[in-house]
């Protein structure tokens, strides 16, 4: 990477970082592109180099935070030697949702997109082009013991039910605090899976 690069990256990293904090405390109404620039100490123009708005640089911060969640989850689980589609899956809801109860304003950010809508966000703006967060999916999937029918369905299941079920009971307490909820969730996300297995 050359040092222009370099410095193009340290400044959208520079905005992201920022942004994130300013998104985290004052919340995004309150925020203005002005704040985010002045804290960061780069130019308006320099932001419109990468963003079109709040919204954008907003869409492409959670795909952000998002890729770095299922990054680590996945360098985590290379690294576990857990085998098997179930197994796997629930290392890797378990992993995201320990770090997101760690770090709640995270969980904040990304609100009730927890999983499945941050995951298509980071789809969707290509914020994930080194690391085919999708494609790690399908490689799991692809090397099980077993076959299944309607992959994209059953990821999406998986991901919404995690998702929704566990903001709620990580910010909330809903219907169970999250150490509680877990067995019930795991067990749910398990059947999921046994019932796409094709024949």
């Amino acid at each position: 990477m050359g040092k222009v690069d370099e410095n193009k990256k340290k400044k959208k990293e520079a905005l992201f970082n920022t942004a994130y904090d300013l998104f985290t405390t004052k919340g995004i109404n309150s925020t203005a592109i002005s704040d985010i620039v002045e804290k960061a100490g780069v130019a308006k123009g320099t932001f419109y180099l990468y963003f079109k708005d709040k919204y954008d640089i907003k869409n492409k911060l959670i795909a952000h935070k998002t890729n770095e969640l299922f990054t680590a989850a996945g360098d985590a689980l290379e690294e576990s030697g857990v085998t098997g589609l179930e197994d796997e899956l629930i290392f890797i809801i378990e992993h995201v949702f320990n770090a997101l109860t760690a770090n709640k304003a995270l969980l904040g950010l990304i609100s009730k997109n927890l999983v499945m809508g941050a995951l298509r966000a980071a789809l969707l703006t290509g914020e994930n082009d080194d690391s085919g967060i999708y494609e790690k999916f399908l490689e799991l999937v692809e090397r099980d013991e077993y076959e299944y029918a309607d992959v994209d369905v059953m990821l999406f299941t998986i991901v919404e039910l995690a998702g929704s079920a566990g903001y709620n009971s990580i910010l909330y307490g809903e219907p169970l605090p999250i150490d509680e909820y877990k067995p019930f969730l795991y067990r749910a996300v398990r059947l999921i899976i046994k019932s796409h297995r094709a024949g």
